[in-house]
């Protein structure tokens, strides 16, 4: 049974996607429950049961009146493991798991207290010491980066229940050819109106999330500014969704960026520019949006923070990793990035972020429990 207190469905930002892809590929394993807030609207041809009783998390007060509801549920469908998305139903987690003697597992996204921190929010420390709390009373942890399940470690100790990585994945299983390819960069650069001569990027994702405002900053005030100064012909595609008026303002009154919204057929837009980059250092979990574009074949250009999640060192050239102070060798990259058109994502890439490999072995972690 898997607890997911907030929209997820229909599955449109990163987050919401790997919870949707997930559990999907869960469900071709094993029978899958979810217990949903009413705000998810999910498709009847979806591969598992939905439960829709929850209140969105922000009303998450009243879950503690679900309990018993719950608790019957898990008996009548012989329910044999719980699975808690994100650290912060934790405490219902450890409830079920006293009163239904079901083990819960939490499927970490996030060091939750240090996105808190990031996003200025006074009582970050306040849920640091529940998050450690909620991970130590868990039977296990799928975290979703290396670096996050070492935090943990470091913090709890030997306190720590066994965990293992599962990051955000992929369905695709090879990259898409070249005419492919080709045929996107024609249509993009037509439809946006770009030069054949000008370098085009891509930075797309949630623009009320403090890490990719950071990004849309650097980019405004540091990476456009270099670029013009060098004389560098190019535009730059943003593209998302929950972004303020005075932002997309600011955006729409600059002649080297190129504001699309949010764009349904995102595989066009990766297979279509030259590089996506990610200039922000504000980082927890794994950049859902890097693992998209290393799948449709496109260089990715990150800070080392922004690349949490993707160490791989077959990676390479695909994976261009810059220190995280170093702004102007992130725009040399920039600059220099049509001389890589021959680097491909290497297959070893589905190997670890295919999402049927990625399940497989948390399917394996779970039959465990």
């Amino acid at each position: 049974m898997g607890l997911i207190s907030f929209k997820a469905f229909p599955a449109k930002m990163g987050g919401q996607k790997g919870v949707a892809d997930f559990y999907s590929s869960l469900a071709e394993m094993a029978n899958v429950f979810l217990v949903l807030s009413r705000d998810n609207i999910i498709d009847n041809q979806s591969p598992f049961t939905v439960y829709p009783i929850l209140q969105n998390q922000w009303m998450g007060l009243f879950y503690f009146l679900k309990i018993p509801r719950l608790v019957s549920f898990i008996h009548r469908h012989q329910i044999d493991l719980i699975i808690i998305e994100h650290s912060y139903f934790g405490w219902m987690g450890v409830l079920l798991q006293k009163l239904t003697g079901k083990p819960f597992v939490i499927h970490s996204h996030n060091i939750e207290s240090e996105r808190f921190k990031i996003a200025g929010l006074f009582w970050w420390r306040g849920y640091q010491v529940y998050e450690k709390w909620a991970h130590r009373r868990s039977k296990y942890i799928f975290y979703k980066c290396e670096e996050d399940a070492q935090y943990f470690l470091a913090m709890l100790g030997m306190k720590h229940p066994a965990c293992s990585i599962i990051p955000y994945g992929t369905h695709a299983s090879v990259l898409p050819t070249a005419v492919v390819i080709e045929d996107a960069r024609k249509w993009l650069r037509a439809r946006h109106q770009v030069t054949s001569n000008e370098l085009l990027f891509l930075f797309n994702g949630t623009f009320d999330y403090a890490p990719n405002t950071d990004a849309v900053q650097i980019i405004i005030h540091t990476i456009i500014p270099v670029l013009r100064n060098k004389h560098i012909p190019f535009k730059i595609i943003l593209c998302g969704n929950r972004i303020n008026t005075t932002m997309k303002s600011a955006l729409l009154s600059i002649p080297e960026i190129i504001w699309a919204g949010y764009v349904e057929d995102l595989d066009s837009y990766l297979r279509g520019v030259d590089a996506f980059i990610q200039p922000s250092v504000k980082a927890t979990g794994i950049k859902t949006k890097l693992v998209e574009a290393l799948a449709n074949d496109l260089t990715v250009i990150t800070t080392v923070s922004g690349a949490r999640g993707l160490q791989q060192a077959y990676l390479k050239e695909k994976l261009i990793q810059v220190n995280d102070a170093d702004i102007n060798e992130f725009i040399n990259k920039m600059i220099l990035v049509k001389e890589l058109k021959e680097v491909h994502t290497p297959p070893a890439f589905f190997e670890a972020f295919n999402w049927e490999q990625i399940t497989s072995k948390a399917y394996l972690s779970l039959q465990q429990l």
